[in-house]
């Protein structure tokens, strides 16, 4: 035998990790201890993938949600929040009495407080309060429940878009689209049950990690749509290849990655990419029918404002989450102003101006859609950012982050619309009645979806995890 290659003979593999090293070592005895020990912990060796519906811990009111995510920080003063006092002591420096509690690293503390310049109007049989940035929206207020009284604890974007969609400023936790999809299982097998749609090419705030699944198995996390033309990117099989060659080799990769898998128990990602080709290919027969707008009439597309140059992005990614979801997909996240365009330092006029008009049009007819559908009572919509902003201008004409007090809305799937929750301080500053933490968010979204959050349990590394991280209460105002 030639020396050179005795390397070269698969004689050995390398053990990547401390569970390799019992199943190989001593010919696998020591796995019998590890899966003993496993069992006792209740901690499963392979966790479970999704599967077909599992059962909620009681009645549901809400089927899906469609996440309405406006990156950056839309201004609650400027929206849904009005404050007289704030016009009063324009160009003053913020009074001592306000800055009790306040996160010094937040905004241009001595700066002159910067009114509002919006035209304000009660919408509705409500009579609630919504500015002419948002004339659309304006009309579906008594769908409605607007929660004025938000707060967080990212300070920047990368941990308030973070605390938003995963219950952390951390990283390494599961988004709670993966605790939905972990919790309820999917309805339709031939399309993912996590989804996220861009208004632009841009990156999120913190990337993936937003729509990702954490610690649990890869194939809880969401899937990021591409562009119009083709938002399943490399979907389609090449010219030439019948459903049967496909099937063929599918079925032989399938045979090898379950080999590979065998031997590598705790690869989560090994199981994820197994699926993914299987959903893959099931994909190839529903999701182009999913996203084919063209089969939609031209009044539904003008009522999303796909036919103006202004709404036709967002109104085209509003549409597609209508679709989505009466075809079973569980959570839709669409996402304004990807890589923090709201983020209005500067030129806050300018900036949500035109953010306001791209979006306003296509959320209403959203809204109205679903409604007429039939779809908004099984449909939670929620709209908002990771945080508001500052009353205190910055840079002159803009405002900086707000985590303490903010303003979102939620609408349909259970929610009591036409009413304002909460409410911020006269300036806008600080949330000071029925506070909602996003915490407190994150348990109303799972209680209407039929998940109780303290009972919403992943074990992880001998640990109970929750999404809301042992705290939190689901708002009996919203969810009833």
């Amino acid at each position: 035998m030639n020396p050179g290659n005795h390397a070269r003979l698969p004689h050995f593999e390398t053990l990547s990790s401390r569970r390799d090293f019992l199943l190989r070592g001593g010919a696998g005895f020591g796995a019998l201890a590890l899966t003993y020990l496993l069992q006792a912990e209740r901690l499963p060796a392979a966790p479970a993938a999704p599967s077909s519906t599992r059962p909620a811990h009681f009645p549901a009111k809400a089927k899906s949600v469609i996440f309405l995510f406006m990156e950056g920080g839309p201004s609650q003063l400027d929206t849904f929040d009005p404050k007289p006092k704030l016009r009063e002591m324009a160009g003053q420096k913020l009074p001592e009495s306000f800055r009790k509690n306040l996160i010094t690293a937040m905004g241009e503390v001595e700066s002159p407080l910067l009114p509002d310049r919006r035209v304000w109007k009660q919408h509705g049989q409500s009579g609630i309060w919504v500015s002419d940035w948002l004339p659309h929206i304006a009309e579906c207020v008594d769908d409605l429940a607007v929660i004025r009284s938000c707060w967080g604890d990212g300070l920047n974007h990368a941990n308030g878009v973070g605390q938003m969609n995963t219950g952390s400023i951390l990283g390494g936790r599961p988004s709670i689209g993966s605790w939905v999809n972990y919790g309820l299982g999917t309805v339709n097998q031939n399309l993912p049950a996590y989804t996220v749609l861009c208004d632009n090419n841009s990156n999120v705030i913190g990337g993936p990690r937003n729509w990702g699944a954490g610690f649990m198995p890869a194939s809880y996390q969401g899937v990021r749509l591409g562009a119009a033309t083709e938002p399943f990117p490399n979907l389609n099989p090449p010219r030439g290849i019948s459903a049967e060659q496909q099937r063929g080799k599918l079925d032989y990769l399938q045979q090898m990655n379950q080999q590979h898998a065998a031997a590598h128990a705790d690869n989560s990602e090994m199981e994820a990419r197994i699926r993914s080709y299987e959903l893959a290919f099931r994909m190839q027969a529903e999701a182009p029918t999913a996203v084919n707008l063209s089969q939609e009439s031209l009044a539904t597309r003008e009522l999303y404002g796909m036919e103006e140059k202004d709404t036709a992005v967002f109104g085209r990614n509003c549409l597609l989450a209508r679709r989505l979801v009466e075809r079973g997909v569980r959570f839709v996240q669409l996402y304004s102003g990807t890589g923090s365009k709201w983020d209005a330092h500067s030129k806050i006029e300018q900036n949500h101006s035109a953010l306001c008009r791209a979006t306003d049009k296509p959320i209403a007819g959203l809204l109205r859609d679903l409604k007429a559908r039939g779809l908004l009572d099984s449909t939670l919509v929620i709209w908002g950012g990771e945080f508001g902003r500052t009353p205190m201008s910055e840079k002159g004409d803009g405002r900086d982050h707000n985590p303490t007090g903010f303003t979102m809305w939620m609408a349909g799937g259970g929610v009591k619309g036409g009413q304002v929750i909460g409410e911020t301080d006269e300036l806008g500053l600080h949330a000071v009645k029925d506070r909602l933490h996003i915490h407190d968010l994150h348990a109303t979204i799972l209680h209407l979806m039929g998940l109780d959050h303290t009972q919403l349990i992943y074990r992880h590394q001998g640990r109970p995890e929750r999404l809301t991280l042992n705290e939190g209460e689901p708002c009996t105002k919203i969810a009833g």
